[in-house]
Protein backbone atom coordinates (compact mmCIF):
# COMPACT_ATOMS: atom_id res chain seq x y z
CA UNK A 1 0.00 0.00 0.00
CA UNK A 2 0.87 3.75 -1.08
CA UNK A 3 0.81 6.82 0.62
CA UNK A 4 -0.24 9.89 -1.21
CA UNK A 5 -0.57 13.10 -1.51
CA UNK A 6 -2.06 16.01 -3.59
CA UNK A 7 -0.81 19.40 -3.66
CA UNK A 8 -3.77 21.92 -4.15
CA UNK A 9 -2.29 25.26 -4.80
CA UNK A 10 -5.08 25.96 -6.69
CA UNK A 11 -8.50 24.97 -7.15
CA UNK A 12 -8.55 24.27 -10.60
CA UNK A 13 -5.34 21.67 -10.51
CA UNK A 14 -8.35 19.14 -8.59
CA UNK A 15 -10.03 18.01 -12.27
CA UNK A 16 -6.54 16.75 -13.85
CA UNK A 17 -5.86 14.71 -9.74
CA UNK A 18 -9.63 13.31 -9.43
CA UNK A 19 -9.38 10.18 -11.80
CA UNK A 20 -5.75 9.59 -10.86
CA UNK A 21 -7.23 9.81 -7.13
CA UNK A 22 -9.89 8.21 -6.97
CA UNK A 23 -8.23 5.20 -8.96
CA UNK A 24 -5.74 5.28 -6.00
CA UNK A 25 -8.23 4.57 -3.67
CA UNK A 26 -9.75 1.81 -5.98
CA UNK A 27 -6.74 0.06 -5.43
CA UNK A 28 -6.37 0.08 -1.48
CA UNK A 29 -3.65 3.12 -1.30
CA UNK A 30 -3.78 5.74 0.99
CA UNK A 31 -5.22 8.92 -0.19
CA UNK A 32 -4.57 12.78 0.78
CA UNK A 33 -4.69 16.56 -0.32
CA UNK A 34 -2.88 19.34 1.08
CA UNK A 35 -5.06 22.87 0.77
CA UNK A 36 -3.39 26.20 2.20
CA UNK A 37 -5.26 28.21 4.48
CA UNK A 38 -3.37 31.28 2.69
CA UNK A 39 -6.34 31.61 0.35
CA UNK A 40 -9.09 33.80 0.22
CA UNK A 41 -12.19 33.50 2.36
CA UNK A 42 -14.24 32.11 -1.00
CA UNK A 43 -11.58 29.91 -2.03
CA UNK A 44 -11.74 28.12 1.28
CA UNK A 45 -15.15 27.67 1.89
CA UNK A 46 -15.13 26.21 -1.91
CA UNK A 47 -12.32 23.62 -0.54
CA UNK A 48 -14.41 22.93 2.63
CA UNK A 49 -17.57 22.07 0.22
CA UNK A 50 -15.38 19.56 -1.98
CA UNK A 51 -13.61 17.88 1.03
CA UNK A 52 -16.93 17.13 2.76
CA UNK A 53 -18.76 15.75 -0.54
CA UNK A 54 -15.69 13.46 -1.77
CA UNK A 55 -14.32 12.43 1.70
CA UNK A 56 -11.52 13.53 1.46
CA UNK A 57 -8.80 12.89 4.01
CA UNK A 58 -7.29 16.88 4.00
CA UNK A 59 -4.31 18.09 5.52
CA UNK A 60 -4.22 22.23 5.70
CA UNK A 61 -1.19 24.36 5.74
CA UNK A 62 -0.60 27.71 6.70
CA UNK A 63 0.91 28.73 3.67
CA UNK A 64 3.38 27.99 0.85
CA UNK A 65 6.61 28.47 2.89
CA UNK A 66 5.72 25.65 5.04
CA UNK A 67 5.14 22.97 2.17
CA UNK A 68 8.61 21.94 1.90
CA UNK A 69 9.19 20.60 5.91
CA UNK A 70 5.44 19.50 5.54
CA UNK A 71 6.51 16.93 2.78
CA UNK A 72 9.91 16.42 3.96
CA UNK A 73 8.75 15.07 7.30
CA UNK A 74 5.69 13.21 5.90
CA UNK A 75 4.68 9.39 5.21
CA UNK A 76 4.75 10.08 1.39
CA UNK A 77 5.94 7.47 -1.02
CA UNK A 78 4.67 10.11 -4.01
CA UNK A 79 3.85 14.00 -3.94
CA UNK A 80 1.50 15.03 -6.95
CA UNK A 81 1.98 18.61 -8.09
CA UNK A 82 0.24 20.52 -10.29
CA UNK A 83 2.91 22.88 -11.23
CA UNK A 84 6.42 23.76 -10.21
CA UNK A 85 7.54 23.38 -7.11
CA UNK A 86 10.87 25.02 -6.26
CA UNK A 87 13.05 22.22 -4.16
CA UNK A 88 11.65 19.32 -5.63
CA UNK A 89 14.80 17.80 -6.24
CA UNK A 90 15.80 18.30 -2.93
CA UNK A 91 13.04 16.69 -1.19
CA UNK A 92 13.71 13.14 0.34
CA UNK A 93 10.67 12.01 -1.52
CA UNK A 94 9.27 10.70 -5.03
CA UNK A 95 7.55 13.14 -6.85
CA UNK A 96 4.99 13.70 -9.51
CA UNK A 97 4.41 16.69 -11.98
CA UNK A 98 1.03 16.42 -13.68
CA UNK A 99 0.65 19.86 -15.33
CA UNK A 100 -2.97 21.09 -14.27
CA UNK A 101 -3.34 21.71 -18.29
CA UNK A 102 -2.31 21.04 -21.85
CA UNK A 103 -3.01 24.63 -23.39
CA UNK A 104 -1.13 26.48 -25.68
CA UNK A 105 0.95 28.75 -23.17
CA UNK A 106 4.81 28.27 -22.63
CA UNK A 107 4.59 27.56 -18.72
CA UNK A 108 3.31 23.77 -20.07
CA UNK A 109 7.00 23.54 -20.93
CA UNK A 110 9.02 26.27 -18.64
CA UNK A 111 7.46 24.27 -15.54
CA UNK A 112 10.25 21.21 -16.22
CA UNK A 113 13.00 23.05 -15.26
CA UNK A 114 12.53 22.35 -11.55
CA UNK A 115 13.43 18.54 -12.09
CA UNK A 116 10.80 16.17 -10.60
CA UNK A 117 10.98 11.82 -10.31
CA UNK A 118 8.52 11.78 -13.50
CA UNK A 119 6.18 14.19 -15.13
CA UNK A 120 3.49 12.59 -16.71
CA UNK A 121 2.42 14.15 -20.26
CA UNK A 122 0.11 13.71 -23.08
CA UNK A 123 0.94 12.42 -26.96
CA UNK A 124 4.19 12.22 -28.29
CA UNK A 125 4.43 15.63 -29.56
CA UNK A 126 4.63 16.90 -26.11
CA UNK A 127 6.79 14.13 -24.98
CA UNK A 128 9.55 14.81 -27.39
CA UNK A 129 9.32 18.70 -27.14
CA UNK A 130 10.58 17.87 -22.77
CA UNK A 131 13.20 15.44 -23.58
CA UNK A 132 14.58 17.92 -26.67
CA UNK A 133 13.89 20.51 -23.62
CA UNK A 134 15.34 18.72 -20.42
CA UNK A 135 17.37 15.67 -21.43
CA UNK A 136 17.84 14.95 -17.65
CA UNK A 137 13.70 14.60 -16.98
CA UNK A 138 11.92 11.62 -16.92
CA UNK A 139 8.42 11.95 -19.17
CA UNK A 140 6.32 9.33 -19.67
CA UNK A 141 3.43 9.44 -21.79
CA UNK A 142 -0.56 8.52 -20.36
CA UNK A 143 -2.56 10.79 -21.95
CA UNK A 144 -4.55 13.53 -20.15
CA UNK A 145 -6.43 11.81 -17.19
CA UNK A 146 -8.85 14.72 -16.73
CA UNK A 147 -10.59 13.49 -19.50
CA UNK A 148 -11.06 10.00 -18.74
CA UNK A 149 -14.56 10.31 -16.87
CA UNK A 150 -15.89 11.87 -19.69
CA UNK A 151 -14.88 9.17 -21.97
CA UNK A 152 -16.14 6.39 -19.31
CA UNK A 153 -19.47 8.34 -18.91
CA UNK A 154 -18.69 8.21 -15.43
CA UNK A 155 -19.75 11.79 -14.23
CA UNK A 156 -23.77 12.24 -14.66
CA UNK A 157 -23.34 15.16 -12.11
CA UNK A 158 -25.35 18.19 -14.01
CA UNK A 159 -27.91 18.42 -16.51
CA UNK A 160 -29.96 20.89 -18.67
CA UNK A 161 -32.78 21.48 -16.23
CA UNK A 162 -30.57 21.12 -13.34
CA UNK A 163 -28.85 24.57 -14.50
CA UNK A 164 -32.57 26.20 -15.47
CA UNK A 165 -31.52 25.40 -19.13
CA UNK A 166 -34.06 24.62 -22.16
CA UNK A 167 -32.68 20.74 -22.69
CA UNK A 168 -34.43 21.58 -26.71
CA UNK A 169 -31.95 24.12 -27.16
CA UNK A 170 -28.21 23.25 -28.72
CA UNK A 171 -25.60 24.06 -25.44
CA UNK A 172 -22.89 26.49 -26.04
CA UNK A 173 -20.62 26.45 -23.81
CA UNK A 174 -17.77 29.74 -23.41
CA UNK A 175 -14.84 29.27 -21.37
CA UNK A 176 -12.34 31.91 -21.69
CA UNK A 177 -9.07 31.74 -19.57
CA UNK A 178 -8.03 35.15 -17.56
CA UNK A 179 -5.47 36.37 -19.20
CA UNK A 180 -4.98 36.70 -22.38
CA UNK A 181 -8.95 36.65 -22.42
CA UNK A 182 -10.92 37.31 -25.17
CA UNK A 183 -14.06 37.98 -22.42
CA UNK A 184 -13.69 42.01 -22.49
CA UNK A 185 -14.19 41.72 -26.08
CA UNK A 186 -17.62 40.19 -26.07
CA UNK A 187 -20.71 42.38 -26.02
CA UNK A 188 -22.71 42.93 -23.20
CA UNK A 189 -25.98 41.45 -24.81
CA UNK A 190 -24.22 38.18 -25.86
CA UNK A 191 -27.04 35.95 -24.72
CA UNK A 192 -29.30 38.29 -26.94
CA UNK A 193 -27.52 37.91 -30.28
CA UNK A 194 -27.32 33.79 -29.40
CA UNK A 195 -30.84 33.16 -27.95
CA UNK A 196 -31.11 30.48 -30.02
CA UNK A 197 -28.65 28.36 -27.59
CA UNK A 198 -28.21 27.64 -24.53
CA UNK A 199 -25.26 29.38 -23.14
CA UNK A 200 -23.04 28.06 -19.85
CA UNK A 201 -20.36 30.68 -19.40
CA UNK A 202 -17.56 28.86 -17.62
CA UNK A 203 -15.10 32.20 -16.40
CA UNK A 204 -11.68 30.90 -15.39
CA UNK A 205 -10.75 30.80 -11.41
CA UNK A 206 -8.83 33.85 -11.02
CA UNK A 207 -11.63 35.91 -13.41
CA UNK A 208 -13.86 35.56 -10.44
CA UNK A 209 -11.40 36.72 -7.93
CA UNK A 210 -8.84 38.55 -8.44
CA UNK A 211 -9.00 42.55 -8.22
CA UNK A 212 -7.21 42.90 -11.78
CA UNK A 213 -9.96 41.08 -13.27
CA UNK A 214 -12.68 43.57 -11.77
CA UNK A 215 -13.84 44.22 -15.11
CA UNK A 216 -14.15 40.83 -16.64
CA UNK A 217 -16.89 40.14 -13.78
CA UNK A 218 -19.11 43.11 -14.43
CA UNK A 219 -19.37 41.75 -17.75
CA UNK A 220 -20.46 38.26 -16.24
CA UNK A 221 -22.71 39.78 -13.53
CA UNK A 222 -25.11 41.36 -16.74
CA UNK A 223 -24.31 38.05 -18.55
CA UNK A 224 -26.16 36.35 -15.90
CA UNK A 225 -29.53 37.67 -16.23
CA UNK A 226 -30.47 36.31 -19.51
CA UNK A 227 -32.63 33.74 -19.36
CA UNK A 228 -30.47 31.56 -21.67
CA UNK A 229 -27.29 31.76 -19.22
CA UNK A 230 -26.12 29.49 -16.47
CA UNK A 231 -23.07 31.27 -15.01
CA UNK A 232 -21.17 28.70 -13.47
CA UNK A 233 -19.56 29.77 -10.17
CA UNK A 234 -16.82 29.65 -7.48
CA UNK A 235 -18.31 25.99 -6.98
CA UNK A 236 -18.00 25.26 -10.68
CA UNK A 237 -14.63 25.06 -10.57
CA UNK A 238 -14.53 21.63 -12.75
CA UNK A 239 -15.16 22.17 -16.16
CA UNK A 240 -15.35 18.65 -16.92
CA UNK A 241 -19.15 18.07 -16.47
CA UNK A 242 -19.67 21.25 -18.69
CA UNK A 243 -17.52 19.83 -21.08
CA UNK A 244 -19.59 16.53 -21.36
CA UNK A 245 -22.57 18.74 -21.60
CA UNK A 246 -22.05 21.20 -24.33
CA UNK A 247 -22.82 20.56 -28.23
CA UNK A 248 -20.23 23.63 -29.04
CA UNK A 249 -17.45 25.85 -27.59
CA UNK A 250 -15.62 28.61 -27.95
CA UNK A 251 -12.48 29.60 -26.24
CA UNK A 252 -9.43 31.26 -26.39
CA UNK A 253 -6.15 31.19 -25.68
CA UNK A 254 -6.81 28.04 -23.37
CA UNK A 255 -6.52 24.32 -22.65
CA UNK A 256 -9.70 23.96 -23.26
CA UNK A 257 -9.46 24.03 -26.64
CA UNK A 258 -7.74 20.70 -26.79
CA UNK A 259 -10.10 19.42 -24.39
CA UNK A 260 -13.54 20.08 -25.99
CA UNK A 261 -11.76 19.25 -29.26
CA UNK A 262 -10.58 15.50 -28.20
CA UNK A 263 -14.59 14.98 -27.04
CA UNK A 264 -14.71 15.48 -31.38
CA UNK A 265 -17.14 18.22 -31.05
CA UNK A 266 -16.82 21.82 -32.43
CA UNK A 267 -15.04 24.39 -31.09
CA UNK A 268 -14.19 28.38 -32.52
CA UNK A 269 -11.02 29.50 -31.72
CA UNK A 270 -11.54 33.45 -30.25
CA UNK A 271 -8.23 34.73 -31.61
CA UNK A 272 -8.88 38.17 -30.55
CA UNK A 273 -8.08 39.58 -26.84
CA UNK A 274 -8.32 42.44 -24.92
CA UNK A 275 -4.50 43.03 -24.05
CA UNK A 276 -3.10 45.09 -21.38
CA UNK A 277 -0.73 48.19 -22.63
CA UNK A 278 2.28 46.24 -21.46
CA UNK A 279 1.18 43.60 -24.14
CA UNK A 280 0.39 45.78 -26.51
CA UNK A 281 2.59 47.77 -29.55
CA UNK A 282 6.90 47.78 -28.75
CA UNK A 283 5.47 45.53 -25.86
CA UNK A 284 3.87 42.47 -28.10
CA UNK A 285 6.72 40.32 -27.34
CA UNK A 286 5.52 39.96 -24.25
CA UNK A 287 2.47 37.94 -25.67
CA UNK A 288 4.66 36.20 -27.72
CA UNK A 289 6.66 34.81 -25.15
CA UNK A 290 3.73 33.84 -22.86
CA UNK A 291 1.76 31.82 -26.09
CA UNK A 292 3.79 29.01 -26.73
CA UNK A 293 3.87 27.66 -30.68
CA UNK A 294 1.71 24.98 -29.95
CA UNK A 295 -1.26 27.41 -30.24
CA UNK A 296 -0.36 27.49 -34.41
CA UNK A 297 -2.34 23.69 -34.05
CA UNK A 298 -5.42 25.69 -33.21
CA UNK A 299 -6.11 26.72 -36.82
CA UNK A 300 -6.12 22.70 -37.45
CA UNK A 301 -8.79 21.74 -34.68
CA UNK A 302 -10.97 24.41 -35.30
CA UNK A 303 -12.86 27.42 -36.66
CA UNK A 304 -10.54 30.59 -35.69
CA UNK A 305 -13.08 34.11 -34.99
CA UNK A 306 -10.51 37.57 -35.61
CA UNK A 307 -13.25 39.23 -33.80
CA UNK A 308 -16.62 38.89 -32.15
CA UNK A 309 -18.46 39.91 -35.41
CA UNK A 310 -17.29 36.25 -36.70
CA UNK A 311 -19.09 34.49 -34.39
CA UNK A 312 -22.72 34.22 -35.63
CA UNK A 313 -21.50 32.95 -39.06
CA UNK A 314 -19.26 30.43 -37.40
CA UNK A 315 -21.96 29.21 -34.77
CA UNK A 316 -23.91 28.03 -37.38
CA UNK A 317 -21.25 26.61 -40.09
CA UNK A 318 -19.06 24.41 -37.52
CA UNK A 319 -21.90 22.13 -36.96
CA UNK A 320 -21.16 20.89 -40.46
CA UNK A 321 -17.58 19.94 -40.34
CA UNK A 322 -16.15 18.03 -43.30
CA UNK A 323 -15.23 14.61 -43.12
CA UNK A 324 -11.46 15.76 -43.73
CA UNK A 325 -11.84 18.07 -41.07
CA UNK A 326 -12.76 15.74 -38.37
CA UNK A 327 -10.15 13.29 -39.52
CA UNK A 328 -7.10 15.84 -39.41
CA UNK A 329 -8.50 16.94 -35.92
CA UNK A 330 -8.42 13.59 -34.79
CA UNK A 331 -4.41 13.33 -35.75
CA UNK A 332 -3.82 16.67 -33.94
CA UNK A 333 -5.71 15.64 -30.51
CA UNK A 334 -3.86 12.46 -30.77
CA UNK A 335 -0.20 14.50 -31.10
CA UNK A 336 -1.36 17.35 -27.87
CA UNK A 337 -3.37 15.37 -25.91
CA UNK A 338 -2.20 11.71 -26.52
CA UNK A 339 -4.48 8.77 -26.40
CA UNK A 340 -8.16 9.23 -25.44
CA UNK A 341 -9.66 5.86 -23.92
CA UNK A 342 -10.27 7.05 -20.82
CA UNK A 343 -7.52 4.78 -18.92
CA UNK A 344 -5.28 7.53 -18.32
CA UNK A 345 -5.19 7.26 -14.82
CA UNK A 346 -4.76 3.36 -15.10
CA UNK A 347 -1.69 4.03 -16.78
CA UNK A 348 -0.68 6.59 -14.12
CA UNK A 349 -1.40 4.57 -11.37
CA UNK A 350 0.41 1.31 -12.34
CA UNK A 351 3.50 3.39 -13.25
CA UNK A 352 3.42 5.14 -9.49
CA UNK A 353 2.90 1.56 -8.07
CA UNK A 354 5.41 -0.34 -10.59
CA UNK A 355 8.36 2.72 -9.15
CA UNK A 356 6.81 2.63 -5.38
Amino acid sequence: MMQLYFDVQHLYYIPQYLPVLKELKEKGHKVSMVFYKEQDECSRAVCCDFIDKNAIVAKWLTSASETFDFYQNSDADWVVFGNTFVGAENLNKKTVLMQHGIGPKQCYYDVSNNKMTVRFVEGEHRLQRLKMLYPEGNFIDSGYAKLDPIINQTLGTINLKNLGLDPTKKTLLYAPTFYPSSLECFSDDFPEHFDEFNIIVKPHFFSLFKKKYKKQRLKLDKWANAKNVYLANEYDFDLTPFLELADIMISDASSAIFEFAALEKPVIWCDFYKLRWSYRGIFSYRLKARLDEDIKYFNELCARAGSYKDLKYLLSSSFNESAEFKEKRKEIVYKLAGITDGHSAKRIVSYLEEHQ
